[in-house]
């Protein structure tokens, strides 16, 4: 099977798993999007969304969470990984939202970016999900699972995002994005499945004998 074969049966057994794609950490606008997807970094989406309630209800604005001390944030965030750095993110973050921006969260990759914490892949799923402009953020499941299936090298992950945009239409790359996490979450995880196991990669490989080596992100 081709690549381009490849990557149009996982599109479909994808839709047919995840028709629908809902964001799985919990927001409400743009701002809130943005700080849950910051602090999400080398955590659990579920984790994040135990403890942006609390957070939120202080500072549900750039405004309101300028006006919180670092300290104050830390104590909403502290059980979170790299909390202290977070928090020192989340204040300037919101400094420079009102700022530069009116206390608007800017619709482009390059003020996005420009933000303390906001890397590419955090401004891609506010650029995705917030503003529906078309981005293909890459976390470590979308990254693992493109190698796994052989539609990119895994070199990095600059270089997934390129190719996995070259095989899908562009208008699928929102959607998308989020259905491969959910099925590497649920079906194709980093010790459930090398390749072999799971429903798509035995469809995709019926024949493969070898477990495949996932490079790291």
């Amino acid at each position: 099977m081709r690549k381009n074969e490849r990557a149009a049966l996982i599109r479909q057994r994808l839709e047919e798993h995840y028709p629908q794609t809902p964001i799985p950490l919990d927001h409400s606008d743009p701002f809130t999007l943005l700080i849950a997807v910051l602090l999400s970094a080398q955590c659990t989406d579920k984790k994040v969304n135990e403890v942006t309630p609390d957070l939120f209800a202080a500072g549900p604005t750039p405004e309101a969470m300028a006006k919180l001390s670092e300290e104050s944030i830390l104590g909403f965030i502290r059980q979170l990984g790299l909390a202290k750095t977070k928090a020192k993110h989340v204040k300037r973050l919101s400094e420079l939202l009102i700022e530069r921006h009116q206390g608007m969260v800017p619709d482009s990759f390059k003020a996005l970016e420009a933000l303390p914490g906001v890397g590419h892949k955090t401004a891609s799923v506010v650029m995705s999900q917030a503003f529906d402009v078309p981005a293909f953020p890459v976390d470590t499941h979308i990254h693992r699972l493109a190698q796994r299936w052989g539609l990119s090298s895994g070199i990095s992950v600059a270089r997934t995002e390129c190719d996995l945009k070259r095989l899908f239409p562009k208008t699928s790359w929102n959607k998308l994005h989020l259905q491969i996490i959910f099925y590497g979450r649920e079906y194709c995880t980093a010790r459930g499945c090398d390749g072999r196991v799971c429903p798509l990669c035995r469809e995709l490989y019926p024949n493969r004998r070898q477990p495949v080596i996932t490079n790291k992100a």
